[in-house]
């Protein structure tokens, strides 16, 4: 449906009111709206092929994660029979069935754009997949070489009988499930067995130049087992071969109130995590109904956790093909960050880990004299490294402390700390072990920290850490300054390349009391809320929105100008919205800015006329939490948060707010992360009541896409 069409079905339908609709969206429905927008940038023929191939695949990976996660939450949430979702207060196996529902119709959607879009698409750019009854005898002869010399003697079948029993499959692997006639070289006479792949076998072969005419020809590594499947099995016959892949219940539950070491226990618990309860059978849909039903059987599922594919089970591992072909005409343009006022550092930036050489102007000269904001990826993340490398060799700071939940792996940061602390500063790392799916890498990271000589906590009981924040502590003359790098993403060198984040470097005294106050919180256990300028969750950062949503709505109601304009990843948190709900009631206009899950249902009658919901989905993955209240126009207030509007965030972790109080940067963000994406209409999707998303109507205006714009103003 076109734009609109949209607006027309909408504008023509009965007026909508309470009675439509319950109070709030559920969260995980609005997840899976999310990935429909993201699904809905691999059919737009306006952006590049290869791109779009991308997106397919990173809604692919989002509809892993949903089953993984928030689907496996709510099957643990619904044996409890007093149990309701959050916020929209629903039966949870009411709402698993009408997930399950969306579900399949999404996954439905992937494969029918894979299969009538994109591979048609490709092939006629001369990137072709090369289905079994279209190779050559060329094709046929390299591949059959390629079976057995790499793919056969890592590969373990295990035919099923009462001394091979059916193996625990690992979770997201794939595997196949062969059918079998005759003996084996002991006469038994199995029927079936299953085949693991190991993760370390490649997906998808690029056959070479002698195998092959075409210059980007590839074939899937299930098309290769069927066609070989039978060497497996010598002396018996193979009559059917379909491949399989099951999803797990990949959270983690530790009672931190119980145990002594939470690194030791975390690890206990990462070792089971690949083995978790099944949730989802994706299986080949030309797979026999009584192969389907053993598998469901065997792993305890039922007829709605059956996920038919006509493809691979795992589209995420099409994401490495733009990788491996020369085809830049078919990718977005290639853009590079702007490297701020510290390029001449930057370019000697892996040097400066290694040598002891000066550089030629002090960082802390530049933060002392102005604020120092970074819009990344249009800015590069090269400063936030050179200040804290700045910091490990200064002869002046005395102390370091930092809070860290994702960081990658060989992360400079993390070298930067180790340098210091090696040259004897006092460095504190605090370190979120907890942040999902990144926890391996986490204890790797603590352990190279400890070894090093800093000082690593794990932060606090009940809460994950999620602030982010640097603090340096350095002698200046007779006075003791802090320095202070607060950011709404993690201090991770990738994702900085394509999330869209606010990074504040600031002297201000007030900003560096108050995260000198968080840290002692963190690292000790006194009683340290009292801040200054700093929100802060599970304390103030709640109740401090609320008070200025209900600020706003006085306003409104007094004749004054009021305005509410925020942008984050999720709003779900119910007194939020309630809040929301009646300050729209009172006539403030309120833009909300929400890439994900939004559980608010704008434009209703008598509830929420005045909020309208956009989306923005791009080429970077939104990720700015902004939050703008005009205050009567005299003295706004704008904040940068690491806290989306969810209720995790507001109340079950350690999150902060930090204002904007610098007049060039309270501009640039207000312009750059607010006003400039309020006149997006190429990446934009409008909310509607019903919890479904349309694309915002251009209505005569140019298209506008204010990622674009961002590129074209820091190029």
């Amino acid at each position: 449906m076109s734009a609109t069409s949209a607006n027309d079905s909408l504008t023509n339908s009965t007026p909508l009111d309470l009675q439509s609709f319950p109070r709030f969206i559920n969260r995980e429905q609005s997840l899976l709206e999310f990935n429909r927008r993201v699904l809905a940038q691999a059919k737009n023929p306006d952006i590049p092929l290869l791109e779009r191939l991308k997106y397919l695949c990173i809604s692919s990976s989002n509809m892993d994660e949903f089953f993984e996660v928030r689907l496996a939450s709510l099957n643990e949430l619904k044996e409890d029979p007093c149990a309701l979702t959050l916020p929209d207060g629903q039966d949870p196996k009411v709402v698993i069935e009408c997930l399950s529902k969306t579900a399949h119709e999404v996954v439905e959607d992937q494969y029918i754009t894979l299969n009538h879009l994109l591979m048609p698409a490709l092939e006629k750019e001369q990137i072709r997949f090369l289905r079994r009854n279209h190779w050559t005898e060329q094709h046929k002869s390299w591949l059959t070489n390629y079976f057995i010399e790499s793919l056969q003697p890592v590969l373990s079948a295990v035919g099923l009988d009462p001394s091979h029993p059916f193996p625990k499959i690992l979770n997201k692997s794939l595997n196949f499930i062969v059918s079998l006639e005759g003996k084996d070289a002991f006469g038994r006479s199995n029927g079936l067995a299953i085949v693991p792949v190991p993760r370390a076998l490649p997906r998808i072969i690029k056959l070479p130049q002698d195998a092959t005419e075409g210059q980007d020809d590839f074939v899937f590594l299930s098309s290769i087992l069927h066609a070989n499947v039978s060497r497996l099995f010598p002396g018996m016959t193979v009559t059917g071969c379909y491949q399989f892949r099951v999803t797990r219940n990949t959270n983690l539950f530790i009672d931190e109130e119980e145990i002594d070491d939470i690194l030791s226990a975390l690890k206990g618990e990462l070792s089971g995590r690949q083995y978790g309860g099944a949730i989802r059978l994706e299986v080949a849909d030309n797979c026999p109904r009584n192969m389907v039903d053993y598998l469901l059987d065997r792993f305890k599922l039922d007829e709605a956790a059956l996920y038919q594919v006509n493809g691979p089970v795992n589209l995420h591992r099409l994401s490495t093909v733009p990788d491996m072909v020369s085809r830049a005409d078919l990718c977005f343009p290639p853009f590079s960050a702007k490297q701020y006022k510290t390029q001449r550092f930057h370019k000697k930036i892996f040097q400066l880990f290694t040598q002891h050489q000066q550089v030629e102007q002090n960082i802390f000269d530049k933060i002392r004299t102005k604020d120092i904001l970074l819009h990344h990826p249009y800015d590069a993340f090269a400063p936030v490294i050179e200040f804290l490398h700045q910091a490990a060799t200064d002869p002046d700071v005395l102390a370091i402390r930092m809070t860290l939940y994702r960081t990658g792996e060989d992360s400079l940061i993390i070298k930067a700390l180790e340098r210091a602390a090696k040259n004897g500063k006092e460095v504190t790392a605090v370190i979120e072990l907890r942040a999902r799916f990144d926890e391996d890498n986490n204890i790797i990271q603590a352990t190279r920290l400890q070894d090093a000589g800093v000082h690593v906590m794990y932060g606090v009981v009940g809460y994950k850490t999620h602030a982010k924040m640097i603090l340096v502590v350095r002698r200046e003359a007779d006075k003791i300054r802090h320095y202070t790098h607060m950011g709404t993403g993690n201090y991770h060198h990738i994702t900085t390349r394509f999330y869209s984040d606010f990074g504040l470097m600031t002297a201000n005294p007030a900003i560096g009391r108050d995260v000198s106050k968080i840290f002692q919180q963190l690292t000790s256990l006194g009683d340290t809320k009292d801040l200054e300028v700093l929100l802060q969750s599970p304390f103030t950062l709640l109740s401090g929105m609320i008070k200025r949503i209900e600020r706003e709505a006085e306003h409104a109601k007094a004749g004054k100008p009021a305005r509410i304009i925020a942008k984050m990843n999720g709003l779900e948190e119910q007194t939020i919205i309630d809040a929301l709900y009646e300050a729209s009631q009172a006539g403030v206009i309120i833009d909300l800015i929400v890439r994900g899950i939004c559980s608010l249902r704008p434009g209703i009658p008598g509830l929420s006329e005045n909020i309208t919901v956009t989306s923005i989905i791009g080429r970077f993955l939104e990720h700015h939490r902004i939050y703008y209240f005009e205050n009567d126009g005299g003295q706004p207030d704008l904040f940068c948060s690491s806290a989306d509007w969810m209720k995790r965030n507001l109340t079950a972790r350690v999150e902060t707010g930090f204002p904007i109080l610098d007049p060039a940067c309270f501009q640039q963000v207000y312009t750059e992360g607010l006003a400039i994406y309020l006149e997006d209409n190429t990446g934009a999707w409008i909310l509607q009541p019903d919890g479904t998303y349309i694309p915002k109507p251009l209505d005569g205006k140019i298209p506008f896409s204010a990622q674009q714009a961002l590129i074209e103003k820091y190029s």
